[in-house]
């Protein structure tokens, strides 16, 4: 039994590896390619190449959902696991830009940071055409051309350093991005083995959801979105917080709010760790868990302000993102469907209409957090997969999201125990949001209904793996929810 599981996941781990280079090769004709490479590998092909590309992509797309898919329930040891993540991700390291076009952006921001443009007042439009970042800047999609940076002043430090080292010319730029994202990869697979080994669970049940995850490979090395940073920090910074050390973790949770500003949340729930671990009077505890979470990575965020030297303009530009809208966020969706039934009834303007519901869907989220801390405070949830769901209710939630925003819960609940619902959903929807969007970035029609049909299918089978755990069970026994099957196998 035990060599038959070491093959299955053997071939799984090969079938993976094709798709994944599938994926790649395609990429050089149908991915986000620049606008102009002086290099001259990055460029457009011709029809029948470029519809080979497309063929390529999504068949390896396909393969790569299945193996995965079908890895998860090959019972594979953590070792095994980590060398087919190595195998997986491989293919995509030289790969031009995969899904999406952000890491222009990143570029053309380091260059402005670089010369000494206010990157949170002005878009990648200032930049010189024929400068440092000007090849990057014109390959920026067409909403951020003139968008202030959303992110931290941390992770425009590096986009500096990237461009500092490169010229800005794009193909040694992107691959200087792409390390960075799969430094990233390394600290979320760091974390992710701990979380779990505090958390009971298997280690490879772990890295197959958080870790070996298509979306992530796609969207995170492919795609090179600093989302992977954001996670790898406060997973770090989560699991030191639960080893006793609040204070680095709180520390480099500081640095992940200072790539993207969501990690914030993780200092709540980091401070309900902290508040049970602090000794003397409950009113003591609750405060240290209040505040003193909160004062360090406030702390870091004020040297990263003044240190990378862009200033605290970050504060001003968080809410940029939801000013493009995107067919995943429910509240943007819903104030743009309301609005426009007042303006054909009522003749109102729709923008304060989808600003409002877009609004009470943050601040329900924020509500929903305010439980779940609660609840972990309490005792009622633990705080590790408290903050899992917190994050997805605040991605569901949020007036812009993008199919990579999933990441951020997806890490998290996959180190914890118990399965359940919320498990259960990250996983189907980690296997239907990689159709979402193409290998050039655009986001089709038909890409959701192929997400739809993905979803259907997920659901099916976690339902058929559910009801075939009950059958097998004895009376009284606990069903594990969670999807994988853990075991102890060798590496093939």
């Amino acid at each position: 039994m035990g060599a038959t599981r070491t093959w299955t996941a053997g071939g799984h781990r090969r079938l993976g590896a094709a798709g994944s280079a599938a994926v790649a090769l395609g990429g050089w004709a149908v991915g986000t390619l620049p606008t102009h490479d002086p290099w001259g590998l990055w460029v457009p092909h011709g029809t029948a190449v470029t519809a080979a590309g497309h063929t390529l992509a999504y068949g390896g797309l396909t393969v790569l959902v299945v193996a995965w898919w079908l890895y998860g329930r090959a019972g594979a040891s953590a070792r095994h696991t980590l060398v087919t993540l190595a195998w997986w991700t491989a293919p995509l390291i030289l790969a031009p830009p995969l899904y999406s076009a952000d890491v222009y952006s990143y570029i053309a921001q380091g260059a402005m940071v670089l010369e000494g443009h206010d990157v949170y007042r002005v878009g990648p439009s200032v930049l010189d055409p024929g400068g440092p970042g000007g090849d990057a800047a014109a390959s920026v999609g067409g909403h951020w051309t003139d968008t202030p940076a959303p992110y931290g002043p941390f992770f425009l430090v590096l986009a500096r350093g990237v461009a500092w080292a490169t010229g800005g010319t794009i193909v040694p730029a992107v691959l200087g991005m792409r390390l960075i994202a799969l430094a990233a990869l390394l600290l979320i697979v760091w974390a992710l083995r701990g979380l779990a080994r505090e958390h009971g669970r298997g280690e490879s049940s772990a890295l197959w959801l958080g870790a070996l995850n298509p979306l992530l490979l796609i969207h995170v090395v492919g795609g090179v979105h600093n989302d992977g940073l954001m996670t790898g920090l406060m997973l770090a910074g989560v699991l030191l917080a639960l080893r006793g050390r609040w204070i680095t973790g709180s520390a480099l949770i500081g640095l992940a709010a200072m790539v993207k500003s969501p990690a914030a949340v993780a200092l709540l729930f980091v401070g309900v760790v902290v508040g049970r671990a602090a000794s003397g009077p409950g009113v003591r505890r609750v405060a240290k868990g209040l505040l003193a979470p909160g004062l360090v990575a406030g702390a870091v965020a004020v040297a990263a302000s003044f240190l990378g030297g862009t200033g605290f303009g970050w504060l001003g530009t968080q809410s940029v993102a939801g000013r493009i809208h995107t067919a995943l966020s429910l509240s943007s969706d819903l104030g743009l469907g309301l609005g426009e039934l007042l303006r054909l009834l009522a003749g109102t303007d729709p923008d304060p209409v989808k600003s409002a519901v877009q609004n009470l869907g943050l601040l329900t989220a924020l509500v929903l957090i305010a439980r779940l801390a609660w609840h972990a405070t309490t005792g009622r949830t633990e705080p590790v997969r408290a903050l899992g769901l917190a994050l997805l209710a605040l991605v569901a939630l949020s007036p812009m999201v993008q199919p990579w925003y999933l990441l951020w819960a997806t890490a998290v609940l996959a180190a914890t125990a118990g399965g359940g619902r919320a498990l259960g959903a990250v996983t189907v929807l980690s296997a239907a949001l990689v159709y979402e969007t193409q290998p050039s970035g655009s986001t089709p029609p038909y890409g959701f209904v192929l997400a739809a049909l993905v979803c259907a299918a997920g659901v099916v089978l976690l339902r058929r793996d559910r009801a075939g755990r009950e059958r097998g069970r004895v009376p009284g026994q606990r069903v594990p929810a969670e999807a994988p099957v853990e075991a102890d196998a060798p590496t093939a």
